[in-house]
């Protein structure tokens, strides 16, 4: 009764955007089945965009908020080298950020939306860098554990069927390598020269970060809602847990090899799995953390807004140099 009734004409014009779209929808999914890269001008579903924005958004959210935890102990760096090789790499997570926006920007969001949302704490970043930097160590773990995360994470990215996605990350992943051998080879040097007040401030990093790092590969499969769907359109390559089983494995031996204890009691090798078997871990504190109830989260998010904030004059300044520059090619 409190419906509306379309006209002949409205119906058959519904009918053939409706065909259009459908036409459209299969060529997008064949294209994908065929491994061709989406590019920003092509035609794609409108949820394939959103999940894009989203992730990319996300994921740039987190490179520059995780220059927080370490660029706190770049004025603190124990010599020269290790000071310039932390600002290298807080620089480059830097660049990394304004990679993926630009990736983002091109599905049509702008860097002024995107920012609102994390500032505003719509938008959310990995929960790894909602916990504290206690000592020197932990840059080292950060490298390590953390960085290492990230490439297993990445790497597949590169082979995302969105271009400009893909390609940012190829780069990314590049200095992503180098972020984690700088770390490891810190960490190698304080356990095969260090004190044993040294030695135990690995163990101590390991320890407090190595639960936090398998967490970042998301929660487990069967609570992730969108990981089904990326799979299918090639956003992403492979499941949560195939990618944290896949990082646990490669720990282990570089835990062996430098010294370490990874802090979990109930990890074993499963000659019928052909993979490490390894504890469970504590979702409730993940999703605490994502909620915003972090160790960490309001100072993080605090200093990226009065960073934001106190930029502003920088951005103005840039935009009228801009246009100073435009009048002056116009005026030519």
């Amino acid at each position: 009764m409190y419906t509306q009734s379309l006209s002949l004409d409205q119906e058959k014009q519904l009918a053939v955007a409706t065909a259009e779209e459908q036409a459209k929808e299969a060529a997008f999914e064949a294209r994908i089945e065929a491994g061709d890269y989406i590019e920003p001008k092509d035609w794609m579903p409108a949820h394939y965009r959103k999940t894009l924005v989203r992730q990319i958004s996300q994921h740039a959210h987190s490179e520059i908020v995780g220059m927080l935890p370490e660029g706190n102990w770049i004025s603190r760096a124990p010599t020269l080298k290790r000071k310039a090789i932390l600002l290298a790499k807080v620089q480059d997570e830097g660049g990394h950020g304004l990679y993926l926006y630009a990736a983002a920007e091109t599905l049509g969001t702008s860097r002024d939306q995107m920012l609102e949302a994390l500032h505003s704490g719509k938008a959310k970043y990995s929960s790894i860098f909602n916990y504290p930097t206690l000592t020197w160590a932990d840059v080292g773990v950060i490298g390590w554990l953390v960085d290492g995360a990230a490439i297993m994470n990445q790497v597949p990215l590169c082979r995302c069927s969105y271009g400009p996605y893909a390609r940012a990350m190829i780069r990314v992943c590049r200095e992503e390598s180098f972020h984690q051998r700088q770390g490891y080879e810190s960490l190698l040097v304080m356990m095969d020269k260090g004190t044993e007040a040294q030695k135990a401030m690995v163990q101590d990093a390991v320890d407090r970060w190595w639960w936090p790092s398998i967490m970042m590969f998301g929660p487990p499969d069967d609570a992730s809602p969108n990981s089904a769907q990326s799979l299918r359109w090639g956003i992403k390559r492979f499941t949560n847990d195939e990618l944290r089983q896949k990082f646990v494995d490669a720990t282990v031996d570089q835990a062996k090899v430098l010294g370490v204890t990874l802090p979990d009691p109930d990890m074993k090798w499963n000659e019928a799995r052909g993979h490490h078997d390894f504890g469970a871990i504590d979702w409730d504190e993940f999703w605490r953390v994502v909620g915003g109830d972090g160790a960490c989260n309001r100072e993080r998010l605090a200093t990226r807004v009065k960073a934001w904030d106190e930029g502003e004059w920088v951005r103005e300044a840039a935009l009228a140099h801009a246009k100073k520059n435009e009048q002056q090619k116009e005026a030519a």
